[in-house]
């Protein structure tokens, strides 16, 4: 009951308040304000090109995030339950960067962007890390993937090695026994006994990179211009930066929600399908 409350006062009623506000053109700070009804989504969806530019380069962002975090933290955790000795050691390094302040990591990570990486480039003669990694919008796409995947594989590492161990030991010795190659072994046994990790993994990074912030305010600052603008930085700003649009801020933020929403039920019910038939 308790953890319910929590749940009714912080995330439901605040949800509902603002699924009614989208629907108003309140600032947020008068007591009083009008119900326009769906002319802030026609807005939104229609007029307003700085949105527009932020779902898709939200998308972009999301499709490289899931594939790349996935893609490694599977390979990752193939090569460290193949080792004998030391898994410990390996799954305690490529988690570390897990144990750190999104915020924190992601200042390091402008330090060597902007300091070092241009000082190996002059000095050491890498003249192909001459580039604007954090001020070309193009290049700076990139260097949000770096750093998203090098704070995010940890976890789905440990998901999949988790999976991984499950499996059991009978079918993979009846699988050597019959001839089967490594690739055989992994596309006929690992993959089809570990799709409910994967199931799970790719839930976890859709829903993170949709919602991601922290990690571009602290990067690039959605810049340079707007080259790097999420959705979620296009919200806030609508609603708090300037704007005081918080009517219509909400209706992004009811549009990002279905947009999650559809795209998630999606990926589950395509991907428990696929776990049945494996």
């Amino acid at each position: 009951m308790p953890a319910f409350v929590l749940y009714l006062l912080f995330l439901v009623i605040p949800m509902l308040q603002g699924s009614y506000y989208s629907f108003t053109d309140w600032n947020g700070l008068n007591k009083t304000y009008d119900f326009i009804g769906f002319r802030n989504f026609v807005e939104a969806i229609r007029d307003d090109h700085y949105f527009r530019s932020a779902i898709w380069f939200t998308a972009k962002y999301v499709v490289c995030a899931v594939v790349f975090q996935n893609v490694l933290a599977l390979l990752l955790a193939l090569l460290i339950e193949s080792r004998r000795k030391a898994k410990g050691l390996f799954r305690t390094i490529f988690f570390m960067p897990n144990m750190l302040s999104v915020i924190i990591s992601t200042f390091m990570w402008v330090f060597v962007f902007s300091k070092v990486v241009p000082t190996l480039s002059e000095h050491k003669g890498l003249s192909f890390l001459g580039l604007s990694w954090l001020g070309d919008p193009s290049v700076s796409f990139w260097t949000l993937l770096i750093v998203s995947v090098w704070g995010g594989v940890g976890t789905l590492m440990l998901i999949y090695m988790s999976a991984i161990q499950g499996i059991p030991q009978h079918l993979k010795e009846a699988a050597i026994i019959d001839g089967a190659q490594p690739f055989h072994m992994f596309r006929y046994i690992t993959m089809p006994l570990i799709a409910h990790a994967s199931t799970i993994c790719i839930f976890l990074t859709l829903n993170s990179s949709f919602k991601v912030y922290d990690l571009v305010y602290a990067l690039t600052g959605g810049g340079p211009g707007r080259g790097t603008q999420v959705i979620t930085m296009n919200i806030l700003e609508e609603a708090y930066q300037g704007n005081n649009r918080y009517g219509y801020a909400s209706s992004k933020a009811i549009i990002l929600f279905l947009i999650i929403f559809v795209i998630t039920m999606i990926q589950v019910t395509v991907m428990k399908k696929r776990e049945v038939e494996a």
